[in-house]
Parts: structure tokens; sequence; C-alpha cells
């Protein structure tokens, strides 16, 4: 998401995260109002709505239309499209994350769980016991499948030994590989699955 549109964003959720702002709102998007009208209906002083207006007059909002002495305020429907199509899809809701580190909590389950740099091919790595919860247990069992090279099958003696040099039970880790889908096994050959 650019910056632009992420300052939108930000500035779109303080405006209506004031409950006067979002009746205002809801209000205007049935009828227009004076702002005489929505103190009233509100039970707010009009310097009070003229500040809440002017803060949603900055997003584009609303609209403001003179009729004699008074203005008449209304929900500007096609700013409210216009935000939402561009700024709210799941795809521009999922890059807010871009400067976050999703792997982060993984990471920090591989380090609570292995004595050894699991990110360093060159250490020892051992796994102190096999995680209880099955969120992290499959956080265990990706990394120990990306040790396994794809598109090469695996007599289960060689899996054995592979998943050895990491922890004794090597049983239980080859059927919760194949548990979790992470490997298949066929007349006693395993292969690893897709991409990990």
């Amino acid at each position: 998401m650019e910056k632009e549109q992420f300052q939108t964003l930000l500035r779109f959720f303080k405006a209506l995260a004031d409950e006067s702002r979002l009746k205002i709102v809801g209000i205007l998007a049935n009828q227009e109002c004076s702002v005489e009208e929505l103190a009233v209906l509100l039970q707010l002083k009009e310097p009070t709505v003229s500040h809440h207006l002017a803060k949603l007059k900055e997003l584009n909002l609303v609209t403001m239309r003179p009729e004699g002495n008074s203005r008449l305020y209304q929900l500007d429907s096609e700013a409210l499209q216009s935000i939402s199509k561009e700024i709210f899809t799941p795809e521009q809701i999922a890059s807010l994350i871009e400067d976050v580190d999703t792997e982060a909590w993984e990471s920090k389950i591989l380090k609570n769980y292995f004595e050894g740099d699991v990110f360093d091919r060159e250490s020892i790595q051992r796994l102190k016991e096999i995680p209880a919860s099955r969120k992290k247990r499959l956080v265990v069992l990706k990394w120990l499948a990306s040790q396994f090279e794809a598109g090469i099958q695996y007599p289960e003696r060689t899996v054995n030994e592979i998943l050895k040099r990491y922890h004794p039970d090597c049983a239980t880790l080859r059927r919760e590989l194949v548990g979790y889908q992470l490997m298949q096994r066929e007349n006693g050959v395993y292969w690893r699955v897709g991409q990990i």
C-alpha cells in the first residue's frame, strides 16, 4: 500500500473512531441536515457539530451546499465508495503489513524448541522436545521437512537417520510429517510435498 493511501486509511479510521462522527455519517446518509438540526438530533452544541463536520469534510465524506442563511450537509456516498474500492480490498488491507516481519513468530518458536542455530547449516541443531501445541508443532515440522530435498525419494531408513540428527523419536516425527502432509509415503519410500 502506498504511503498516501496508508495515510488516507489512517485518517479515515481516526475520523470515524468517534461515536458522534459515526452518528453524523449515519444521519447524513439518510438526509441532508444543517448544523443546527444535527446539534438537536445528537444533543450536542453547534460548535461541536461543526468541528465534527470539518473532520469529515477533510476526508471528503460530506458535502455542503448553501441554502439561504444556512448550510446543508450530506454524506458523499461516491467518496465513500471510492475509498472502499481503493483501500478496502483484501489485497490492500493485507499490504498494511509489508514492513512487518511475518516470520518473527516462527523464528521465535524454532529458537525456543531447538538447541543450536536453526538458521546456520554448519551448527548442530537438536530438537529439545516435540511441541504439544499443533500450531507450534507445525512450525517445527515445516523446518524438519525443509531438511529434505524436494524431488528426492528417501527410503524409510534414510528418513529415520536424518530425523535422528534432530530428535531420537524419529518414528513420531516421521508420522507427523506425513500426517501434516509435509511428506508423502508409499511402499516405505518418502518424499517432500510442495514448497515449504
